[in-house]
């Protein structure tokens, strides 16, 4: 995507093959690509490359990819996205408690990486893109403002996080607890169907009454399919 130029990604994983594939793929998306085979190569290429997304495959030699997530939030302002062989809850857990910004397992195929590697963009470097298109979407992060359809949609607050949310993520399942975490955050203690009560009050203002904007997959959760 051409407005993903000067965007610049740090990728790390211990294998030479999947560096290789994925620094080309990426590379023809317009981004510009590090890479690192190690831990302490990474934390060194980031301090003068200075990241906007940082791609980690946890299970390295040495200094593993959650000691890497640890020390570059801690020093950088960058999105991390770990990638894991492990599809275990506690390793998840643990990625996002140490500051991940998302997570995807391997095998993955190239698209969705790509998809979330926008998303992150999109969410946490808006000023870098300006206003964001997405479909029938305009998402002005600095004005807090989503159009639909050439129309502003009065959003409250958690609204407005919610329906941004599920818009940058487009055609992504969404599940419940993901939603809760990125948007109520890890410490929310009410119920889940708070959800379900925000996904019926955007429904309503978006006039989709026939679930084709915000689409349920039962037993999954939501995805938005902005085309």
């Amino acid at each position: 995507m051409r407005q993903m130029k000067g965007i610049k990604l740090l990728l790390v994983d211990d294998e030479p093959n999947i560096l290789q594939f994925l620094e080309l793929g990426l590379v023809n998306e317009g981004f510009e690509v590090q890479t690192a085979q190690d831990g302490l190569s990474a934390i060194t290429i980031a301090k003068q490359f200075q990241p906007h997304v940082a791609i980690l495959d946890v299970m390295m030699p040495g200094m593993d990819g959650f000691e890497v997530c640890k020390l570059l939030k801690k020093t950088e302002n960058v999105a991390v996205i770990m990638l894991t062989a492990k599809d275990e809850v506690d390793d998840r857990v643990k990625g996002l408690t140490l500051g991940a910004d998302d997570y995807v397992v391997k095998p993955f195929s190239f698209e969705e990486l790509l998809a979330r590697i926008h998303a992150r963009v999109r969410n946490q470097f808006p000023n870098l893109l300006g206003e964001v298109a997405v479909g029938p979407f305009r998402i002005d992060d600095r004005r807090k403002e989503i159009v639909y359809d050439g129309r502003v949609l009065e959003l409250s607050p958690t609204e407005y996080e919610l329906l941004k949310f599920m818009v940058i993520n487009h055609g992504i399942v969404l599940s419940k607890s993901m939603i809760l975490d990125k948007v109520w955050g890890y410490d929310f203690g009410g119920e889940e169907n708070i959800v379900e009560v925000y996904i019926r009050s955007l429904r309503d203002k978006l006039k989709d009454k026939e679930h084709r904007v915000i689409r349920t997959l039962r037993g999954a959760g939501y995805r938005i399919d902005a085309t």
